[in-house]
């Protein structure tokens, strides 16, 4: 990438380094009296807050088709496996920079405290994509133009480490532009700890002792009080018009994603009633202004375009992601839910992380899940079916049903339902039959964009060289530090 993105070199920077005459030399004349000088706080942080939903959404509509929650139609590639190559300069030139400055300017602790959790969310998101990226010395401008690619087991500790003391820093004052929680402190507290614990539990399988690290953090962060409530969820509710819903936008005028048949066919198999909201049928007549009509006829998974076309048009209720009234303009997209946070909570018991009630705190958080998204609460019977049960002795066995709850409630956020395939490896999941990449295997990872290995070489070729299990070669079959089935030749 252009090293004026990444290393975030302003223009003031780039005027004194070429000539010896200071900008005021100049006087007033190319003043602009209109402009504005200085930083604003409240914008930077509710300007980042308004885009972080797309790494959950939209951002990561890639994501979600390596986990099966989604099929394309129109035009497949990212689910055939084609070559996930993406440009992370965006998110370093943009969001990441903001937070940075409001960090910078340091204007109030809560301010910094709640730019630092949604910096270092992004930071999760990217090097869960990637693996190993810029992170220590990144957003340093002229101090470091070829920064480090970090290992991504110093990315994770240092991103528990910044959201701990994020946590901690905060007073009882407000956090100014907060479109998230409308400036309360509490709120974002909970929305760290919940943070920590979500990154934490993401590295049980590379790091699974009770005393480690991880599970210290874990336990530090669920006793100080993460999110329990989905009134308390981390998200945004979008006010429409110039502002909207990123679920909106993906078939505003558009047609090219479905939920997927993977999805259905086990909503079905469970008779799990959010499949009445996962889907939205095509065939209502309202499907874009906040329909009602809900569609479990997900589209067949990582076929090609004449299979995917041939199915839309024989089946005129095929199910396009989520019902209609739940991606309205002005429909809320949550970035992280009570729901995922207590279904952590019930994993982190059965690995034996914490202590609790297993059953009750596993159904408690498919509860949640079930009313976050205004469906009747599951029954006895759904509770006691197979592929949905806990059983109050933590273990192994209990493993698959608790990741595929995971998986199934964490819909359809598309980073966390990839992150949860490649930890756990369930649901079990059966590539695409249409798939063009050669080793037909499902996407574990992005590969570096052509503009790094050029500008940033040294650093992309050490990171490469750490790549596993085939060290050297920059693959989408490599897996990330945390992924442990992956790392397997």
């Amino acid at each position: 990438m252009k090293k004026i993105y990444i290393y975030t070199l302003t223009t003031l920077t780039l005027l004194g380094a070429a000539s010896c005459k200071k900008p005021s030399d100049f006087g007033t004349t190319n003043n602009d009296p209109t402009a504005v000088r200085n930083p604003v706080v409240s914008a930077l942080l509710a300007n980042v807050e308004n885009n972080l939903p797309v790494y959950s959404s939209t951002g990561a509509l890639a994501g979600g088709a390596y986990a099966q929650y989604f099929s394309e139609t129109q035009y497949p590639g990212t689910s055939l496996y084609a070559a996930p190559v993406t440009s992370f300069t965006g998110n370093y030139n943009g969001d990441l920079e903001d937070c940075q400055n409001v960090i910078g300017l340091n204007q109030s602790k809560n301010s910094v405290a709640a730019a630092t959790i949604l910096q270092q969310y992004i930071f999760w998101v990217l090097t869960d994509n990637f693996g190993d990226i810029p992170y220590s010395q990144a957003l340093q401008g002229l101090k470091a133009i070829t920064p480090v690619y970090d290992k991504q087991e110093d990315i994770y500790k240092g991103i528990v480490t910044k959201v701990q003391g994020a946590v901690a820093s905060m007073d009882g004052g407000s956090v100014p532009g907060d479109l998230f929680y409308g400036g309360d402190a509490a709120s974002w507290k909970r929305a760290g700890n919940s943070l920590v614990m979500l990154v934490s539990l993401q590295a049980s399988k590379k790091v699974p002792g009770a005393s480690d690290f991880y599970a210290t953090a874990f336990k530090a962060a669920l006793a100080a009080g993460p999110i329990t409530t989905n009134a308390q969820n981390f998200g945004v509710a979008y006010p429409g018009g110039s502002f909207k819903s990123e679920w909106y936008n993906l078939f505003n005028g558009r047609q090219d994603w479905a939920e997927s048949k993977t999805m259905t066919d086990y909503l079905k198999a469970t008779n799990d009633t959010r499949k009445t909201v996962y889907g939205g049928s095509f065939s209502d007549p309202n499907q874009i202004t906040g329909g009602t009509v809900g569609s479990d006829d997900g589209v067949p998974y990582g076929v090609d375009r004449t299979t995917a076309n041939n199915y839309i048009a024989a089946n005129a209720d095929w199910a396009m992601v989520l019902r209609a009234d739940k991606r309205t303009q002005a429909s809320r997209v949550e970035v992280i839910t009570a729901s995922e946070v207590a279904l952590a909570t019930a994993e982190a018991i059965n690995i034996g992380w914490t202590t609790g009630d297993l059953v009750a705190t596993y159904q408690n958080a498919v509860n949640l899940s079930f009313a976050q998204w205004g469906v009747d609460a599951p029954n006895a019977t759904y509770f006691a079916n197979s592929n949905v049960v806990v059983t109050a002795t933590p273990g192994a066995a209990n493993d698959k049903n608790i990741a595929v709850q995971r998986w199934v409630s964490a819909y359809p956020d598309g980073h966390m339902g990839w992150d949860i395939w490649r930890k756990s490896g369930y649901p079990v999941l059966i590539p695409g039959p249409g798939a063009s990449n050669s080793s037909k295997k499902i996407v574990r990872r992005y590969i570096y964009a052509t503009s790094e290995q050029t500008t940033n070489s040294a650093s992309v070729k050490a990171a490469i060289a750490r790549e596993v299990p085939t060290a050297g070669t920059d693959s989408q079959d490599n897996a990330v530090w945390w992924d442990v089935i992956g790392q397997t030749p």
